[in-house]
């Protein structure tokens, strides 16, 4: 047999895109922060998720999970030419769309896939402090269509509302470097919530009536169960796929992405720079309220 040289193969066009995919997805010391981060925020959230007194932390953010789970079946809906009657939120974190029309076998599964898919777009922005801006923007866009379907829901108005000042106010803590980690923790939150959910109401059967068992009555294939087990792969596929494209995406350091901050929607550090900046978005979205309430 004949000698081989040890790197032969080393410009070989299969070697060289398994050498870049290698190093596209090895993590640098920023994305290894950013991941460690994401592991406390889901030990925290298993841990307050049922402590008495202490779950109410993260309720809110359990309840804008809801809030995407519906926005997502309008949102196929309107996509399908339903007509979209109105979105509610219940206290007891559950929620409900009300359509006519439309496509039943793609907007039922919308609102867990649609939610994982959501979450897992923030997980991938939350690597980077620019493609949080963006996913903030998108959210604010998301938020004023809920409001124009739940223009009659309180408890919506007052989640929605409430997240949008976060979200303002993290714009300007540390030039939108804590805005990245409360895009991360609302991605995290998401998708974990979606996991639990397709769990307890689909698997488990804790729920008389779920999306799955409407989804199964539709089809008449296969049990609410088996729609369960396959929605359940799909999200945990969107909780990876949103991690993997993070850390493909993302590779800036956190100083070239404070630079690079700088010069996308800079927030500004003066006081007098922020009380402008907070008021003109405060005006806007009091003009926007009064808008949708008439």
């Amino acid at each position: 047999m004949p000698y081989v040289p040890e790197n032969a193969f080393a410009n070989h066009t299969l070697y060289l895109l398994a050498r870049d995919a290698k190093s596209d997805l090895t993590p640098n010391a920023t994305q290894r922060t950013t991941l460690i981060v994401a592991a406390c925020y889901i030990i925290a959230i298993a841990i307050l998720w049922h402590l008495p007194y202490l779950n109410v932390i993260i309720y809110p953010f359990k309840l804008l999970t809801v809030g995407f789970h519906e926005m997502s079946h309008a949102f196929v809906g309107v996509l399908t030419c339903a007509h979209i009657h109105s979105i509610e939120l219940d206290p007891d974190e559950g929620g409900a769309t009300r359509m006519s029309g439309g496509i039943p076998w793609l907007t039922l599964p919308a609102g867990y896939l649609g939610s994982s898919f959501i979450g897992a777009a923030l997980i991938a922005c939350g690597f980077d402090t620019d493609a949080s801006k963006v996913a903030s923007i998108v959210l604010a866009a998301f938020f004023l269509f809920t409001l124009w379907w739940a223009r009659r829901d309180w408890l919506t108005w007052v989640l929605i509302l409430g997240m949008s000042g976060l979200v303002i106010m993290f714009w300007f803590v540390d030039n939108a470097t804590a805005l990245r980690y409360f895009i991360l923790f609302i991605g995290v939150m998401s998708c974990l919530y979606v996991l639990w959910d397709i769990v307890d109401d689909t698997i488990s059967r804790k729920v008389n009536g779920s999306d799955a068992s409407s989804f199964a009555d539709i089809c008449g294939c296969c049990p609410s169960q088996v729609w369960g087990v396959v929605w359940l792969f799909v999200a945990f596929a969107f909780f990876a796929a949103g991690i993997i494209v993070g850390i493909a995406a993302f590779k800036e350091t956190a100083a070239e992405q404070a630079e690079a901050s700088d010069h996308f929607l800079p927030t500004g550090t003066s006081n007098a720079a922020l009380g402008s900046s907070v008021s003109s978005l405060v005006l806007v979205m009091s003009v926007l309220s009064t808008w949708l309430l008439l």
